[in-house]
């Protein structure tokens, strides 16, 4: 997905979502007495991650409790917004915005897709550390810090300088590109995939040793690991790694997270468009579920299920508000 890959971030889980929603009126008009307003199946976009697997079906499990029939269809993460403009799927309730095709805007634009505004989830790149090594660097999190402290972060490979895990090497370079951009002493070495690097997280916090990795979330091992994040400034528009300064250092540019129907969706089921409009999900909603799925190996259904009988209060008001 962009700078967050795609096939590396979650695992794979097997199955058998412009314009904000505030400003939607206007596009799918007035609540309908007749819901579901048409028999046809709503067909929800399900691509190739487990946290996008999770906001698909509790999408649909709230849908299907409104009344309507939903069918998932597997949907690659670019070729699906062709699908969507042209009205072969309906939904696909978890966008990222750092990583759709150029028929996206053109869509928007034209209204074969709609967007309905954000999911809820936090997207965040960056450098975390354990919490015990902001006592090895105080300072920290301002990324200021690092420049003091280096050799808290630094191993008999890397001294003097500290020692930063990077993603793997094709997954591209953006903490290197950070790192030599600010100056800071800093050796970046890639990790070789999401599990090393999550066996490296691991295996510093059993030990306490130091460590420094880039990393994202929503992600299960934020359910895990208390962990932190390096701050640093904000960005003046776009946050662009190889060109920062140390004086302007902003890190690395964060996506979002939007929901998009297809715009025949809003003609057919506008009260599932108003519905997905109210439909929101949280970074610890999602870290907790991914949890249960790719370590804890549950059933996707079953942790829909436990989010859906938990959050009863939630899911209805998002109903009452759509009739």
């Amino acid at each position: 997905m962009g700078s967050i890959p795609v096939p590396s971030r979650w695992k794979c889980v097997a199955t058998a979502a412009g314009v904000a929603f505030a400003s939607m009126s206007g596009v799918i008009g007035p609540a309908s007495a007749d819901i579901p307003e048409s028999d046809n199946p709503i067909k929800i976009a399900v691509n190739e991650w487990t946290g996008q697997h999770i906001s698909a079906h509790i999408a649909g499990a709230v849908l299907a409790e409104m009344g309507y029939s939903v069918e998932f269809i597997t949907a690659g993460a670019l070729p699906q917004f062709q699908a969507i403009a042209q009205g072969e799927l309906h939904v696909q309730p978890e966008v990222w915005t750092n990583s759709v095709s150029d028929i996206y805007p053109k869509a928007i634009e034209s209204g074969d897709i709609v967007n309905l505004g954000l999911l809820g989830l936090q997207p965040q790149e960056g450098w975390i550390y354990p919490p015990y090594m902001a006592e090895k660097c105080p300072g920290l999190p301002d990324f200021n810090a690092l420049y003091e402290c280096t050799q808290a972060f630094a191993t008999s490979e890397t001294f003097p300088n500290g020692r930063l895990v990077t993603y793997p090497a094709d997954w591209g370079t953006r903490s290197k590109d950070v790192v030599e951009a600010i100056g800071l002493p800093f050796t970046p070495v890639p990790g070789g995939s999401e599990g090393a690097m999550v066996a490296e997280i691991d295996s510093a916090i059993a030990t306490g040793d130091p460590i420094l990795i880039m990393f994202w979330q929503p992600h299960w091992l934020f359910a895990v690991h208390d962990l932190e994040w390096v701050q640093w400034n904000d960005a003046d528009g776009e946050c662009v790694e190889e060109t920062q300064t140390r004086e302007m250092a902003c890190g690395f540019q964060q996506a979002t997270v939007d929901k998009i129907v297809s715009g025949t969706a809003t003609e057919e089921w506008p009260g599932a468009v108003r519905l997905l409009g109210h439909f929101t999900l949280t970074n610890a909603e999602h870290n907790h579920m991914i949890n249960e799925i790719d370590q804890n190996k549950r059933a996707l259904e079953d942790v829909v299920q436990e989010w859906m009988g938990k959050n009863q209060d939630t899911w209805k008001s998002w109903i009452s508000a759509s009739m």
